[in-house]
């Protein structure tokens, strides 16, 4: 039985690192190098690969879409938390709370299912590289990208409902740098016990599955790459799957070791450390990890830097 009227709670005050001036500033100054560096980065590759005919395949597809995501992903929080310690004002409203909440939880969730498809593309092509262009054909990457969008998008908003009908009576503190779903359960006065259960369910549908599928396709993969008999083909099967595979230990560790790690462990600040890594960090690196030694898309970038400068 909720204590009190949802009505009551119209803002929230967001707690987060609580330093000195000077580490305020450096943690201002970081988090904006971050996001500039994610949101440039993802844009490129984004551009580069709609420009590039050459890049127009299943991988890159589902890394434009990557891209994207993570652009909407890091903007949903990270604006507002340079705003809090810019101006020392850590309020925000209820509904810009939910809007957060939905675009997070949505994004999230998006790369989550996106890279399960990109580690299908990757098992298809290493495993049965003479059916790849029959299995992978563009109906199917288009509609396991939609898919993506749509699951995530709907899932999403029904967690933005769910939180938007809780009441918050005895505390409008979260003790985060944005609005967490599990955080925002702790301090509500509303029974959480079905919701959480949800959660739960949740978890191991739209997070254990997806991860475990990824394991199991490179199990397969490093199976049919290690029955290669010369060293280069074994090279070169492995290569075209390293920045995936970095791309998913990037994602999936920290997130493993926050949840999983010894309860003697629990600390807050150490959670919302974890969890700006791979909110802000993970998201900055995916461009770099897909692009820094892969000349099929550098070779494409060079020519249209050098265009560019000539005009």
């Amino acid at each position: 039985m909720d204590e009190c009227p949802n009505n009551t709670a119209t803002d929230f005050q967001i707690l987060a690192f609580s330093t000195s001036e000077m580490g305020q500033f450096l943690i201002f100054a970081a988090i904006l190098l971050i996001y500039l560096i994610t949101i440039t980065g993802n844009l490129i590759v984004f551009i580069v690969i709609c420009l590039v005919p050459q890049l127009h395949t299943p991988m890159y597809f589902f890394l434009r879409n990557l891209s994207i995501s993570d652009v909407i992903y890091i903007s949903s929080t990270l604006p507002k938390f340079l705003s809090i310690i810019a101006t020392q004002d850590n309020r925000i409203f209820f509904t810009s709370c939910i809007s957060q909440l939905y675009f997070f939880l949505s994004t999230g969730l998006c790369d989550v299912l996106i890279l399960t498809s990109m580690s299908y593309d990757r098992y298809v092509a290493i495993c049965i590289p003479l059916m790849y262009s029959m299995i992978m054909n563009r109906k199917l990457y288009v509609l396991m990208s939609t898919s993506s969008w749509v699951i995530s998008s709907i899932n999403s908003l029904m967690y933005a409902y769910l939180v938007s009908t809780l009441s918050f009576c005895s505390s409008h503190k979260l003790e985060h740098f944005y609005c967490d779903l599990q955080t925002l359960y702790t301090i509500t006065t509303s029974d959480t016990r079905s919701r959480e259960i949800l959660m739960i369910f949740e978890d191991t549908l739209f997070a254990f599955v997806p991860f475990l599928l990824t394991i199991t396709s490179y199990v397969f993969i490093i199976s049919t790459i290690l029955k290669i008999r010369s060293a280069k083909g074994r090279f070169k099967a492995f290569s075209s799957c390293t920045s995936h595979l970095t791309t998913v230990i990037l994602f999936y560790g920290p997130i493993i070791f926050l949840y999983f790690k010894p309860k003697s462990m629990d600390t807050k600040k150490q959670d919302m450390i974890l969890s700006l890594f791979y909110v802000a960090v993970v998201p900055m690196l995916n461009p770099f990890v897909y692009t820094l030694r892969n000349q099929d898309f550098l070779g494409p970038l060079r020519k249209m830097v050098k265009i560019k400068s000539i005009i």
